[in-house]
């Protein structure tokens, strides 16, 4: 798909970065040439992957961190930096989702949510972008979802975390472009993942009336998704910023208000 190693010698910050998607963005990302550290706040996610990018010969870094702490933050960027010399690429992916009424979600749940989504993507875009401005070059890519801007029932947490994070993205575009930093993200819609297995599909059912409204008639593979985020990290992005870019397969535009099929 990509000519060469795009990122080649780029050092890239990937938080949640153990698991599911962001599994998917470090070992793709190292196999177009990045040295890539991975953060989470839970240190058994992050060794399996470690050692994965290792044995594939690329160079990782495991950092164990809560992105909900700004202290734990700016000790995983400056970690980081001591062994790779800079960082270049940050990938906002931590989460925390689950399905809950918005009349039955406890304050507690919606803190949950909110601290790991919009808070801690901001703790470590803050932590970063110091670093980027002072070397004047930086990427920045936060992970949202296809319903940031028009709500689904029963992610209210979510959602509202998400749409957040995208008001982020384009206030930084906007306040950090003349440092030669861009700032993007990408809203992607259902990619299975085990992680979003547990969370959000219960059933088999769901998951066949989920592809029903998809055009393209399929759930997304993690790979697609992190060779479109390889491409907005890149030097071929460089002049794509502040944006939003969805990927789901159309599930987004797919509104039939009538049988267009039928004769």
């Amino acid at each position: 798909m990509f000519e060469g190693k795009i990122l080649r010698d780029r050092v890239a910050i990937i938080t949640g970065g153990g698991t599911g998607l962001g599994r998917a963005f470090a070992l793709r990302f190292s196999e177009l040439g990045a040295k890539i550290a991975i953060a989470s706040r839970n240190p058994e996610h992050l060794e399996p992957t470690r050692a994965e990018i290792v044995r594939q010969g690329g160079t990782a870094l495991a950092i164990p961190t809560d992105v909900r702490v700004p202290e734990q933050v700016d000790a995983m960027v400056e970690q980081a930096v001591k062994a790779f010399g800079r960082v270049d690429i940050l990938v906002n992916n931590a989460a925390g989702n689950f399905i809950c009424k918005a009349e039955k979600l406890s304050p507690n749940g919606w803190r949950a949510v909110v601290d790991i989504v919009l808070n801690g993507s901001f703790f470590c875009s803050r932590a970063v972008g110091q670093k980027m401005i002072a070397q004047k070059y930086g990427k920045i890519l936060n992970i949202v979802t296809t319903y940031w801007a028009t709500g689904n029932p029963g992610t209210i947490h979510s959602a509202a975390a998400k749409a957040g994070v995208v008001a982020m993205t384009k206030t930084l575009a906007a306040e950090w472009g003349r440092h030669n930093i861009r700032v993007n993200a990408v809203a992607p819609g259902p990619f299975p993942t085990e992680g979003a297995a547990s969370r959000l599909f219960v059933t088999k059912e769901d998951i066949e009336r989920m592809v029903k409204g998809i055009p393209a008639g399929r759930l997304g593979d993690p790979r697609e998704l992190a060779n479109l985020a390889a491409f907005l990290v890149s030097d071929y992005a460089d002049y794509i910023n502040g944006e939003v870019v969805t990927m789901d397969g159309g599930a987004s535009v797919n509104f039939p208000m009538f049988d267009w099929e039928k004769d």
